[in-house]
């Protein structure tokens, strides 16, 4: 496997499963119905954010776009989202790519990273980014409706890169 910095090549092979995961309504809130062109605008980070893609075997198998949290004086905690193309199966693409975006923020000098809106049942992600080190640190209640299970809770997770947190 290999990560690297998305194109506007890899565009067709990431919106595929962008908008398969979307539709699902299981781990996102993007409108379900967007565009290609609208879909892009959302996942293809602008400076001094990036996107980069998982490659396995020459086809892009997962995404991540990651970048400041908030701009100005929120800019130095980053964020990050993440999308794994289901039909790649397990081959640990999402850890892949959260310890690529862990070593980017830490490269780039970013306090620490928040994710702003984990799906509680989402017991996956919550499950990786635990085991990378994230905390949750607050849920809003119902704040995702989710098709199964209704309104549940989206986690705020966190982690902290300053040294001394360590």
């Amino acid at each position: 496997m290999s990560i690297r910095p998305a194109t506007d090549d890899d565009w067709p092979q990431i919106f595929p499963f962008w908008s398969r995961i979307v539709a699902e309504g299981r781990t996102y809130a993007y409108p379900p119905d967007l565009s290609s062109d609208g879909a892009r605008g959302l996942w293809m980070e602008p400076a001094p954010g990036r996107t980069v893609v998982a490659e396995v075997g020459g086809r892009v198998a997962g995404s991540a776009k990651m970048g400041p949290n908030r701009p100005g004086r929120g800019s130095h905690i980053a964020t990050g989202s993440f999308m794994v193309d289901p039909d790649a199966g397990v081959r640990g693409v999402g850890r892949a790519l959260g310890e690529h975006v862990i070593g980017w923020a830490r490269d780039e000098g970013y306090a620490g990273i928040q994710f702003n809106a984990v799906v509680e049942t989402n017991d996956r992600a919550v499950g990786l980014w635990r085991s990378l080190g994230f905390d949750v640190i607050g849920t809003v209640p119902g704040a995702f409706d989710h098709p199964e299970h209704g309104p549940v809770g989206l986690h705020v997770m966190f982690l902290d890169l300053r040294d001394d947190a360590r």
